[in-house]
């Protein structure tokens, strides 16, 4: 019998979080033909996480036992099938089932009262079960990347009045109901890459929605399927209202007003369409190769990274602007949240960003030991590796006693991607400092702010090269939409209290978007080439009204 000393710590420390997760595990669970049903003796659990453990196929009906779980994470497992016994986790208000081999949800997840979040992304699903509605305090639905042909009825309930995400993208769904607006909280609607026909006129109806995504439909107004691909949710919405009240107005109106009313709304879309050309061409990206810049910065990986963190990609950018109001703030919770998601909390990935003034060349990606590794922390001063892990631990800690939560925040959720591991990853620079320390901190040595210029960008994963080149492509796609955002609309340049830097004179109204991205190279210890981001096969699949110039 393998050992399982999480468990008994968990049960021996009355502990109310347990999470087992990555390859050690998987290891033990494919020796012991599943999770040892010990776990399901930890009664007062209210959260479970069982992640990356490609050998787990079942989840045991003793599942039922823990009565007093709200948060239960299994994602990135190989699960065919969930039992129906979930439904007695009456407690449970959060579900992640992403990235498993699920072909279909037991109808008894409808009698999970309490649940706030479901995320069933990344499975083999044709269809939900019909009853969602009864889970009436739902406010996040991810169901995206499955084989779903239709919505149920009853998602678009007057019952889901708390909705406020509902993401079904990449999917065959080929009807949305205009009973959408009876979802009176939703804010953000994603059906991008289905075979929708038509987008319902009363979807202008949800008084908050804010964000919309229909790209990858062959809509039938091709108007309207130019629109989705390149203007801001408003207009698209105006659009689709205007659309409603036509097939409203009938015959009541006289033909003269008509034809005045006709020459005005052609004068208003062809406005509307050289808009959007112009929203079109404020979304470039421009790639500089290695060769036009002779100072380009290489960074050297060293061998003994393959046995800890061994994948590395990464790229400077230019010309995103973080001065005016909350373009930094905006910068940096868009980067959060890929490592929530994209990143599956940074357990196949990790983001770092980088001031490039205040970094000094050429680097070197390696690995120390945790005595060794010498960091400043953001908002903290330097400290060994063992010091800030054995800090975050107590801080961790600390928190489960006073706040009594069900798991831990900031940088504590990701300590256990460390756990056993001999040497940590670390990104040197010439100076001999650590700038970076994935997947847990960045130095305060290069924290970017509001004056800087050109960013270092860095994405490092134990999982695949792919997996890095996929994450930066999104990065830079959401930088680009940032950026365009930061353009369109003027405000005041704030202050920076953490940085005082001169300002240079340029305008928070400035109108060009255009991101450059500079070409980096990363190369082994004898100087011959790993990898140089971006190379002509990225980029290419990042939104169709980003246009990258090579």
């Amino acid at each position: 019998m393998e050992d399982w000393a999480e468990i008994e710590k968990a049960a021996s420390e009355k502990r109310r979080e347990l999470v087992l997760q990555g390859n050690s595990v998987d290891k033990r669970i494919s020796s012991n033909g599943g999770l040892p049903l010990s776990v399901y003796s930890l009664v007062l659990l209210n959260y479970l996480e069982v992640s990356q453990c490609p050998s787990w196929t079942e989840l045991h009906v003793d599942i039922q036992k823990l009565t007093n779980l709200q948060s239960l994470i299994l994602c990135r497992n190989k699960l065919s099938s969930v039992p129906n016994v979930i439904g007695s986790l009456r407690a449970l208000k959060v579900l992640d089932l992403s990235v498993n081999n699920l072909n279909a949800l037991p109808v008894e997840v409808t009698q999970l009262a309490e649940l706030t979040t479901l995320n069933v992304s990344c499975n083999k699903l044709e269809a939900l079960p019909d009853g969602l509605s009864n889970c009436h305090k739902l406010s996040t639905i991810n169901i995206s990347k499955n084989n779903i042909a239709s919505l149920p009825a009853d998602i678009c309930s007057e019952k889901l009045d708390l909705l406020s995400s509902l993401v079904a993208s990449e999917n065959s769904i080929e009807e949305l109901s205009g009973d959408v607006s009876m979802l009176g909280a939703l804010k953000v609607l994603d059906l991008s890459n289905n075979k929708l026909k038509e987008i319902p006129c009363e979807l202008a109806d949800c008084p908050k929605l804010k964000e919309i995504n229909f790209k990858g439909n062959k809509l039938n107004d091709k108007r309207l399927e130019k629109m989705v691909n390149g203007c801001q949710t408003k207009s698209i919405l105006d659009y689709i209202r205007g659309k409603g009240r036509e097939k409203q107005g009938g015959g009541k109106v006289d033909l003269d007003k008509k034809k005045r009313q006709g020459k005005k709304k052609d004068k208003q879309l062809e406005e509307k369409e050289e808009d959007e050309g112009e929203d079109l061409n404020k979304m470039i990206v421009r790639v500089l190769h290695v060769s036009d810049s002779p100072a380009t910065l290489t960074i050297t990986v060293g061998a003994d990274v393959k046995d800890v963190r061994p994948y590395l990609v990464c790229c400077v950018v230019r010309g995103l602007n973080l001065k005016p109001g909350n373009a930094l703030k905006r910068f940096l919770v868009a980067q959060t949240k890929l490592h929530d998601e994209i990143c599956c909390k940074r357990t196949t990935a990790t983001i770092a960003s980088h001031d490039m003034q205040l970094l000094k060349g050429p680097l070197v990606y390696d690995v120390k030991s945790p005595t060794k590794l010498k960091v400043v922390p953001l908002g903290r001063k330097e400290m060994t590796a063992v010091e800030l892990i054995r800090l975050l631990q107590l801080e961790a800690d600390e928190l489960r006693k006073q706040k009594k939560r069900q798991n831990v925040t900031g940088l504590h959720k990701y300590l256990q991607l460390l756990q056993g591991k001999p040497f940590y990853p670390c990104l040197v620079d010439a100076e001999g400092d650590v700038i970076s320390f994935p997947p847990i901190t960045n130095s305060e040595k290069t924290k970017i702010r509001k004056t800087t210029k050109e960013i270092f960008l860095e994405v490092t994963s134990a999982t695949s090269l792919q997996t890095c080149k996929d994450v930066m492509d999104s990065l830079i796609e959401k930088m680009a939409e940032l950026n365009k955002f930061t353009a369109e609309h003027r405000e005041e340049e704030g202050s920076d209290a953490e940085g005082g830097a001169p300002q240079d004179g340029t305008s928070a109204s400035q109108t060009s978007s255009e991101l450059i991205i500079q070409q980096v190279r990363t190369v082994d210890q004898d100087g011959n080439l790993k990898v140089a981001y971006p190379s002509k096969t990225d980029l290419s699949n990042i939104m169709s009204n980003v246009t990258v110039i090579w």
